[in-house]
């Protein structure tokens, strides 16, 4: 029986620490098949998903965050903002940036629903990335993620604001 979505969403986390197991194939088709259907401005879709699971490709993507909790996983998904295909806004507001969020949190959430773990890593060195991984001009890698077995139990540190400071 699967669980519902207040519980996904709560069971969710930051995972830093992976087992060395791969993921199925069936796994990452079913993650990879909750992206390209998540929502865009416009339905421009404006992303491209990298999948990084070989060992030359695995360091190249560490050189760009050295971090030892970051190397523990068994793979990596490079989620990028192709900019000439983003919407928009009539003043001037991009929605790359939106719209990749929208993707990552879609494959985040369904790694959740298949026992998987995943973190965001915003904080890395992109133009490194772009380098190493030979990407067009327009293509912004904007999140690394990992992905595979959590290492251990979820921190149950996730300490939220009350719902009267966020709705109005």
């Amino acid at each position: 029986m699967s669980m519902n979505f207040l519980e996904l969403v709560k069971s969710r986390y930051s995972c830093r620490a992976y087992k060395s197991l791969n993921v199925e194939k069936e796994k990452l088709d079913y993650i990879l098949e909750c992206v390209r259907l998540a929502p865009s401005a416009v339905n421009r879709q404006p992303w491209r998903f990298h999948i990084v699971c070989q060992e030359e490709e695995k360091a190249k993507l560490q050189q760009c965050y050295n971090r030892e909790w970051f190397a523990t996983a068994p793979m990596y998904v490079i989620a990028s903002v192709l900019h000439d295909e983003e919407w928009v806004r009539s003043d001037g507001k991009h929605h790359g940036d939106i719209d990749i969020a929208i993707a990552v949190e879609h494959l985040c959430l369904a790694a959740t629903e298949l026992g998987l773990a995943t973190c965001w890593v915003c904080n890395f060195d992109v133009e490194l990335c772009k380098t190493l991984f030979n990407l067009p001009e327009n293509e912004e890698p904007a999140v690394l993620i990992p992905l595979g077995y959590a290492a251990g139990e979820a921190k149950a540190d996730r300490q939220r604001k009350p719902m009267e400071a966020i709705v109005k």
